[in-house]
């Protein structure tokens, strides 16, 4: 979700206007509003400065806001409640460990793919080149386990099926 839909989710959840909002944050009068939509719609892309005041005037946390790098611990948390809006998780204990389950059949086939693919990797069957091509042309490189072929080769040898 880009940060133009993040602020407005949390604007509306706030149930504040734009003008409010732009205000509070210390827009001119004349331009509060103006400021604030071409943030929601992706005009304009406030600096690190103004999503700060932002998010500490509809009270939250920056990083809810901004978009995620994903190479922070937390910025992973963000992007996992984010998805959670839009495939509700659920979280279990396996092995001692957290693991999260979407509750949607689309995702879990993709999950399930890609853990055939780190298997593959695992065992020998690919290499991580092909792992790494996989990847990359994600979802074009998906076979549906051999119930198709692929839009992009990405395999060595062709003819190496699941």
């Amino acid at each position: 979700m880009a940060v133009g839909d993040r602020i407005k989710r949390v604007r509306v959840l706030r149930n504040l206007t734009q003008k409010e909002l732009g205000l509070a944050v210390g827009f001119e009068e004349n331009t509060a509003d103006v400021r604030i939509a071409q943030y929601e719609t992706g005009t304009r892309t406030p600096k690190e400065e103004a999503l700060r005041k932002i998010a500490e005037v509809l009270d939250v946390n920056y990083r809810s806001l901004y978009e995620p790098t994903l190479y922070a611990g937390e910025d992973v948390m963000y992007t996992l409640f984010e998805l959670d809006e839009h495939y509700p998780l659920s979280i279990h204990d396996f092995d001692g460990k957290k693991c999260v389950a979407f509750n949607s059949k689309l995702l879990d086939d993709f999950l399930t793919e890609w853990q055939a693919r780190k298997k593959d990797l695992a065992d020998g069957s690919i290499s991580k080149a092909e792992y790494l091509e996989w990847k990359l042309n994600w979802p074009q490189t998906a076979d549906d386990f051999g119930k198709h072929k692929p839009k992009k080769q990405w395999r060595k040898s062709p003819e190496t099926t699941d």
